[in-house]
């Protein structure tokens, strides 16, 4: 057995999207200001975070584009967790791919530019006419490793919307997509269950066994 992490790590200050506020960690209690506290007894540091439910690897409930859908909390883990895979790559043609009851994962390599001003521009998606073939073979989930599953000049997003339409999650912003086999794994990307949230931060992982 053998886990693969696919999710990049979140920092204070990191940009995930341009425009977007980056995530603010900061110290609750230290461990000086424990021990005061607790009698020099006991030591240890409680930390916050500001963030943007949008920031790192994310998933997309389908109450991100449609009003009264599925958001994150409601998700079934049989949406997110234990999911067969199967990984596309950018260009080649889906339909040559059986992605029923699958977590498709549509690697395009972009994510070697993370962190980056070349992250945010000219970034690789998945069309419109492949996000229809994939919602309506039975792909459960597609994931990819860029910027967005959509093209950023198009405002209509219609991968985003025919996907999480049709009940499809959507995960964004996925890495290390090159250490994956074909086929032959299961997909994890369970984020926390927060009521009236419609993306979230999840800790992606490849699961092969």
């Amino acid at each position: 057995m053998k886990l693969i992490d696919l999710t990049h790590t979140i920092e204070d200050g990191l940009v995930t999207y341009r425009g977007l506020p980056a995530p603010r960690i900061t110290t609750w209690m230290s461990y000086e200001g424990s021990r005061v506290k607790y009698d020099q007894r006991a030591e240890f540091r409680i930390n916050t975070i500001e963030m943007l439910a949008n920031t790192g690897t994310y998933l997309d409930a389908p109450s991100h584009r449609v009003a009264g859908g599925v958001d994150i909390g409601d998700l079934p883990l049989e949406s997110v967790a234990a999911l067969p895979g199967i990984v596309i790559d950018h260009g080649d043609d889906v339909t040559k791919y059986d992605v029923k009851g699958r977590a498709v994962i549509i690697r395009t390599g972009w994510s070697r530019h993370w962190n980056t001003e070349q992250y945010f521009e000219g970034n690789p998606f998945v069309t419109g006419a492949e996000a229809e073939w994939l919602a309506t073979s039975g792909a459960k989930l597609v994931g990819i490793d860029s910027l967005n599953i959509d093209d950023t000049k198009d405002p209509s997003r219609p991968a985003h919307t025919i996907l999480l339409q049709n009940g499809v999650v959507v995960l964004e912003h996925l890495t290390n997509l090159n250490l994956l086999p074909r086929e032959r794994f299961e997909l994890f990307a369970v984020p926390p269950k927060l009521k009236g949230m419609d993306t979230f931060t999840v800790r992606a992982f490849a699961l092969i066994r």
